[in-house]
């Protein structure tokens, strides 16, 4: 009997609402970083009304993205890199490396993020900030119950995060007329802000996020598959509110005419809608996108080396918290190197295309789906998305990232 087989019946194991919670939660903060709170102000100051169409375009393409991805895994019972070696030996070595470097790098951001957001928050130092956040962060895979620790603060930080957002919205009266035009009917389409917002919240790593942890769980075969669509929409409507709140109250700052502060675009934002209270509210947002990321980035990305070695198989907590260790050492003695980050950022959006292409393929090979069946439904839009994010991404590192390195 084939390890498909059997790994079906394992789907029947009644399956908690906090693991499929955590998973979808995991997935969408770590989408939600630094990072794209700063994205998402710059291009709703850009764009004004016609980023709604953005969010829209996003939105459609990380639907498809995840729902591919973590059904392909539940079935197969496999990591990313273990499907991709089925495909093509050696590819998920290929796979893992972009996947732990890009994870790292953007670590970084996420540990410098964390110290910003304990600066607006409490006043801290930014560095003591941030070692405080990795201490925090650390901690959580110290415990005995680490997955269940991890769950439990993905879904408490992204309720506060759409809470707080949703409040700071409400607060700034946007024009939501406007918005919901533009919807559908752009007034201007900007090809580098859909790339960008595609390859920060469905690039690199966070496509497999919520599926390795559903799969750590042990959530697989393909009875599992109505908890992990399950899990994996609300994962993406929980990213979806998050993002059209902080549009919305970008949106509503630019239509009164305040000027937005171009040092630290969101923490503006905040300060102009709610004053000083607001500002302290965009510190514990900040504080809960980066702490969750830095979790999510550390977590998934070991993961992707995991099956490599029995020993990173056996430590792999120890692992994520070198690896969390790291990347705050890194942002405490060097700084965030902008650049480099920018470069990694842009290769994450290729990751995209190479590793749905990768499942796609492997979604129609026996020895790693048995006799499942993937839907077309799921396999035609999810062609589209590859073929719509490699174009995308070429151009976006041909044309668009050395003017960045040239200004």
């Amino acid at each position: 009997m084939s390890k498909v087989s059997l790994e079906q019946g394992q789907g029947k194991k009644k399956v908690t609402r906090s693991v499929l919670l955590g998973a979808a939660f995991l997935m969408a903060t770590s989408s939600i970083g630094p990072g794209f709170l700063t994205q998402t102000t710059v291009f709703t100051q850009q764009l004004g009304a016609s980023f709604a169409f953005v969010i829209l375009v996003s939105l459609i393409l990380d639907v498809f993205a995840q729902m591919n991805v973590w059904r392909i895994i539940a079935v197969s019972g496999l990591r990313g890199q273990e499907i991709a070696n089925k495909v093509l030996p050696g590819l998920g070595l290929v796979l893992a490396i972009m996947i732990v470097i890009g994870g790292l790098a953007f670590n970084i951001g996420n540990v410098a993020g964390a110290g910003l957001g304990l600066n607006a928050m409490l006043g801290l130092d930014p560095i003591v900030g941030a070692v405080i956040s990795a201490i925090f962060a650390i901690f959580i895979f110290l415990v005995k119950e680490a997955g269940k620790a991890m769950d439990k603060v993905a879904q408490v930080a992204g309720l506060v995060m759409i809470l707080l957002m949703m409040y700071v919205a409400f607060t700034t009266s946007p024009p939501v007329g406007a918005a919901l035009a533009n919807t559908f009917t752009p007034e201007k389409i900007d090809i580098l802000s859909i790339v960008t917002l595609v390859g920060g919240t469905v690039g690199g790593y966070i496509v497999f996020a919520g599926g390795h942890r559903l799969l750590d769980a042990g959530v697989k075969g393909i009875e599992s598959l109505p908890d992990v669509t399950k899990s994996s929409v609300t994962g993406i409507a929980a990213t979806g509110v998050m993002r059209v709140a902080l549009f919305l109250a970008v949106l509503g700052v630019v239509h009164q005419g305040l000027t937005i502060d171009s040092v630290n675009p969101p923490a503006s934002v905040f300060k102009l809608a709610a004053g000083e209270i607001g500002y302290r509210m965009f510190g514990v947002i900040m504080w809960a996108a980066a702490i969750t990321s830095v979790v999510g980035a550390a977590y998934t990305s070991v993961s992707f080396i995991r099956s490599f070695h029995p020993v990173i198989e056996k430590y792999h907590n120890w692992v994520i918290i070198g690896f969390i260790i790291v990347s705050t050492i890194t942002f405490a003695f060097i700084g965030k190197p902008v650049k480099i980050l920018v470069l990694v950022g842009a290769i994450n959006a290729l990751i995209l295309p190479l590793a749905l292409g990768t499942l796609l393929i492997a979604a129609y090979k026996k020895n790693v789906v048995g006799s499942y069946r993937h839907p077309m439904w799921l396999t035609i839009p999810g062609i589209f998305v590859v073929v719509v994010m490699s174009a995308l991404s070429v151009r976006t590192l041909i044309v668009e990232l050395p003017k960045l390195f040239n200004y």
